[in-house]
């Protein structure tokens, strides 16, 4: 199965990898795009009505669960509000995709020419350079995402705010939260990846088949996915944590508490809540996690499917 894998990928362009990504990655924000994602630790955000904008604003305990979440925002907002502030979220989720999927693939062919090479490591590597990668390219594209979501700002004025910025507190500031962001997504990467190829490989095997099928590709994603979130959970922990803090103090306008390292946060976070503390919100976030992965990779291997097989036929009639 990994040999007509690798056939397959070699038989692949860089734009046909970054195709099928991308098309993978608009199918999954599609299904997978809500405007508040309940992850235990803003679970009392929720939008309400100011004047004739919307404003975040506090509410302890206003949300019971992920599900509760989904039927107040619909009873509210209405249905379209899950979907609110997708194309921000497609600007971002595009770009990201196709650096990172098509990254992935040929680093993974490149490693494996290497003499002497181990295939096992393949994945961890590959995968963490990828994500590295893709995360410090588009990080300036989650300011703008999050500004363009949470602000309702116009294009001049997201403009206007980042030119401000960038006069102020110069071209880093547009990497805030970058830390907190390769902490996290890195080891997902690593581990999403590796035990991928490994669920992959076993599935290919007991099904008999020589390529993945979409339900291998699925199956596999969602059980590897879940298994990276679980272990990396803290890590995002420690992004919402700094995301709550963000629209306490640019939304609500509120003080901007003094900014704090990642290992400064968990600390506080186990202090005060313990060790639990630090996968609060793991449920919702796999239920997220795991069926997003899922119709990603699943969409991504069927496209890399669909141009091998046109591939091959324009090579069998040139």
């Amino acid at each position: 199965m990994a040999e007509m894998s690798d056939i397959n990928v070699q038989k692949l362009t860089i734009v046909q990898q970054a195709i099928a990504s991308c098309c993978g990655a608009i199918i999954t924000s599609l299904f997978g795009k809500c405007f508040v994602c309940s992850s235990g630790l803003v679970d009392h955000v929720y939008v309400g009505e100011n004047g004739d904008s919307k404003a975040w604003h506090k509410k302890p305990g206003h949300f019971k669960g992920t599900l509760d979440a989904f039927v107040k925002i619909i009873r509210i907002e209405g249905i379209k509000s899950l979907w609110s502030g997708l194309p921000p979220t497609l600007v971002m989720a595009i770009p990201t995709t196709a650096i990172y999927f098509t990254c992935y693939d040929q680093l993974s062919e490149a490693l494996k020419n290497r003499p002497g090479n181990h295939d096992e490591h393949i994945p961890v590597i590959a995968g963490s350079l990828s994500r590295f990668g893709s995360a410090t390219v588009v990080s300036p594209l989650e300011l703008i995402k999050t500004q363009m979501q949470y602000r309702r700002w116009s294009y001049k004025e997201l403009y206007l705010c980042i030119s401000t910025r960038l006069a102020v507190d110069g071209w880093i500031s547009l990497w805030g939260g970058w830390t907190s962001t390769i902490l996290r997504d890195v080891p997902f990467s690593a581990m999403y990846w590796y035990n991928y190829e490994r669920f992959k490989k076993m599935m290919c095997k007991e099904v008999g088949a020589n390529e993945p099928t979409f339900f291998v590709s699925f199956t596999s994603g969602a059980a590897s996915s879940s298994i990276a979130a679980v272990i990396t959970q803290p890590f995002d922990v420690v992004k919402t944590y700094r995301q709550t803090q963000l629209w306490e103090s640019e939304t609500l306008k509120t003080p901007q508490r003094d900014r704090k390292s990642t290992w400064a946060v968990m600390r506080n976070i186990v202090a005060r809540n313990g060790i639990t503390g630090l996968f609060a919100g793991i449920t919702p976030r796999l239920f997220k996690v795991a069926p997003a992965c899922a119709i990603m990779i699943s969409t991504y291997e069927y496209g890399k499917s669909f141009f091998s097989h046109l591939n091959e036929k324009k090579n069998r009639h040139p």
